[in-house]
């Protein structure tokens, strides 16, 4: 494992991949926490915060384009932004299970699923893990 070719990218890959790796440490605080208390409220507020800006980098990085600067991965980043104010809503307007549901589902969507694409032969974190 090499992080040269990550901190040799531009600051807004570098920023968007570390606040993604980040949000993914501190989900796994937060779903280790018990519901509703005051731990788990802030610790998802700076989650929130997290994904929103990992969300909106992700329209400064341009290299999939399919209509015009952007990609597939906008679409999602879109999605995400959408899924997050829902989200908080489902909570504020205490809707546990619907928040609770979409906030996993939201993970598995935006961490673990477009994630496993930085993965791939030729990305940026696929040459950081087989330091290639």
């Amino acid at each position: 494992m090499s992080l040269s070719p990550l901190l040799s990218a531009s600051p807004v890959i570098q920023i968007h991949a570390f606040l993604a790796i980040a949000a993914v440490v501190l989900t796994c605080a937060i779903f280790s926490l018990k519901r509703g208390t005051a731990a788990h409220r802030w610790l998802g507020w700076f989650w929130v915060i997290l994904m929103a800006i990992v969300a909106l980098s992700s329209f400064a990085i341009n290299e999939i384009r399919l209509l015009g600067p952007f990609g597939p991965i906008h679409i999602l980043s879109a999605f995400v932004l959408y899924q997050l104010v829902v989200n908080i809503r489902a909570a504020r307007s205490r809707r546990i299970r619907a928040h609770a549901r979409g906030m996993k589902l939201l993970t598995l969507g935006a961490l673990v699923g477009a994630g496993t694409f930085t993965f791939m032969p030729g990305r940026i974190m696929y040459q950081v893990v087989t330091c290639g």
